[in-house]
This record gives structure tokens, C-alpha cells and sequence, in this order.
């Protein structure tokens, strides 16, 4: 990469004053500064340890409740982050009523998913590389029933998704969050 300072048109995507080596860099997240954060959803497992799972965030706060993270690249459109879903646990249906949300599994070999919409309740299993669209509305969970560690991608497509909802008849539904 150079550091060539060229003419910015009044049209450029570039920032005025950066290279675009600089602006680049500026948007760029490294996995050796990234950090787990097992205290996102921490609410959740503090209520039932079973719900114990980390987030790592890469492009916004995600909707895990983070209000900040300046050590991430500021989401425009979307939030991108993995989380880590330790065997056994799970993750309870919630609804975003905002934004599609998008699962992608890089490691990992028996994700369940669930979802319910109108009344109608249904699961999927997921592995390796397999990825699931869920459109804003949908209440969706997980249970990580492997034996060991699964990986996921979780990306959102809004840069500030609200916070998700629960069940009313889950008892996570009557927990009162602190902001982070």
C-alpha cells in the first residue's frame, strides 16, 4: 500500500486530509485486537447459565445491548460480530421487529435454530458454512446441542438495531437490562 496523496475530488468517497491507506486502515478490525466480550449478554446468563455466550465485535455494537465499542469500525449499514456458543448453550427466542438478521456458522455441527411467527413454530439444523436469513418479525433462538464450541457470524442489516424482545411468557421478558 502507498501513501501517495492524490487530488480529492469534491466527489471522493475518501475523507479530505487521509490517504486512503489511512482511511482504510481506519476501517479495518483486526482478530489480535479484538477481544470476547462474555459480559454482552450477560443479563441472560446471570438469570440461567445456560445462556452463557460471548460476542466479539468486528462493525458496530450489534444488538446485544453494547451501547459503544470505539474499538470497532462504525457501522453505516450493518453490524457484523461473532459469537461464541459454548456446548450446550443456548441463546432464547427473541424477536427484532427493525431487521433482517443474518447466522453464519464457521465452526460448529449441530446449531439448532428455532423460529416462530403467527403461531407457527419451527427448527433447523445448521453446520459448518451454512448460513440463514431471518427477516425482521421472526422470533429466532439457538442451542448449540454439539459437544464442543461453535462459532457464529451475526450481522445485522441497520447500523443501530434495537434492542430485541422476548417471548412475553419467557422469563427473560421480565428482566430489566442495565445499559452497557
Amino acid at each position: 500500500m502507498t501513501d501517495t496523496l492524490a487530488p480529492n475530488p469534491k466527489n471522493s468517497i475518501v475523507p479530505e486530509g487521509k490517504t486512503l491507506s489511512d482511511w482504510i486502515e481506519s476501517r479495518t478490525a483486526r482478530y489480535e485486537t479484538r477481544q470476547l466480550d462474555w459480559n454482552a449478554l450477560k443479563f441472560q446468563a446471570d438469570f440461567d447459565p445456560k445462556y452463557k455466550r460471548a460476542q466479539m465485535r468486528y462493525v458496530g455494537t450489534g444488538a446485544t445491548g453494547v451501547s459503544a465499542d470505539s474499538n470497532t469500525v462504525p457501522a453505516e449499514h450493518f453490524t457484523f460480530s461473532t459469537m461464541v456458543l459454548p456446548a450446550g448453550c443456548e441463546g432464547p427466542l427473541h424477536l427484532h421487529d427493525d431487521v433482517e438478521e443474518i447466522f453464519f456458522i464457521l465452526k460448529g455441527n449441530k446449531v439448532k435454530l428455532m423460529f416462530e411467527c403467527d403461531g407457527e413454530y419451527c427448527e433447523t439444523y445448521v453446520r459448518e458454512r451454512d448460513l440463514v436469513s431471518v427477516p425482521a418479525g421472526i422470533y429466532r433462538g439457538l442451542v448449540n446441542e454439539g459437544i464442543e464450541e461453535a462459532l457464529m457470524i451475526v450481522c445485522l442489516g441497520t447500523n443501530v438495531p434495537e434492542t430485541p424482545t422476548y417471548p412475553p411468557d419467557h422469563p427473560l421478558s421480565k428482566i430489566k437490562r442495565s445499559k452497557n
